[in-house]
C-alpha cells in the first residue's frame, strides 16, 4: 500500500482510508483530471517500446510480398479487405532505427481513426496493458502523432500514438 500511496502522491493525487469496525474499510483514490487510463498495446520499433490505444486496433497480420504495391513511388498501399490501405513504417515517421524493415519480416497493424484506416508497420506485440497518460504539451510541447507518454513497469517512457494524427500524416504523404 505504500508503493501506491506514493505513487499516486507522484501523480498529484490523494488517498482517503476510511474504516468503519464491523463492516471493513474504504479506499478513495483521487487522481488529477489531467490524467487518463488507456487499454494500449505495447508494440516495438527498434529499442524503443509504443502505446496503441486498443479501441483503435482492428486487426494484425504479417503480410506477404505480394499483398503490397507502391504508388507512384510516393508510398506504400496492401489489400485490405477489398480496399487499399495506406502503410505508415512506425520507425520512418519517428527516425528510429529498426529491427525489420522488410514488410514481412514485421507485424502491420491496421488501425483505425476518424473513419480512415492505416497500416502500421512495428517490428513486434509486445502485450496488452493500462496506462496512464501524462501529456506532452504540458510538459514539452505537441508531438504529430503521439497523444501522450507513460512511464512503464521497467522505468523506461513510452509514447502513446495518436492514431487520427498519424493516419493523417501517413494518407497525406499518398496524396501529395
Amino acid at each position: 500500500m505504500d508503493v501506491v500511496r506514493r505513487n499516486v502522491i507522484e501523480l498529484g493525487g490523494s488517498i482517503e482510508v476510511k474504516t468503519e469496525l464491523g463492516k471493513g474499510s474504504r479506499f478513495v483514490i483521487t487522481l488529477p483530471l489531467t490524467l487518463a487510463i488507456v487499454d494500449g498495446q505495447s508494440v516495438a520499433v527498434g529499442s524503443e517500446t509504443y502505446i496503441v490505444p486498443l479501441t483503435a486496433i482492428i486487426e494484425s497480420l504479417q503480410l506477404k510480398q505480394s499483398m503490397v504495391n507502391i504508388v507512384a513511388g510516393r508510398g506504400e498501399v496492401f489489400r485490405f479487405r477489398d480496399e487499399y490501405l495506406p502503410i505508415v513504417r512506425l520507425h520512418q515517421m519517428f527516425g528510429v532505427r529498426p529491427r525489420a524493415t522488410n514488410l514481412t519480416e514485421g507485424l502491420l497493424m491496421v488501425v483505425e481513426g476518424e473513419g480512415r484506416r492505416i497500416g502500421l508497420f512495428v517490428d513486434d506485440l509486445l502485450g496488452q496493458q493500462q496506462v496512464v497518460i501524462k501529456s506532452l504539451e504540458t510538459n514539452y510541447r505537441r508531438v504529430e502523432g503521439v497523444s501522450g507518454a507513460t512511464i512503464l513497469g521497467d522505468g523506461s517512457v513510452a509514447l502513446i500514438l495518436d492514431i487520427p494524427g498519424i493516419i493523417r500524416v501517413g494518407t497525406e504523404r499518398l496524396a501529395a
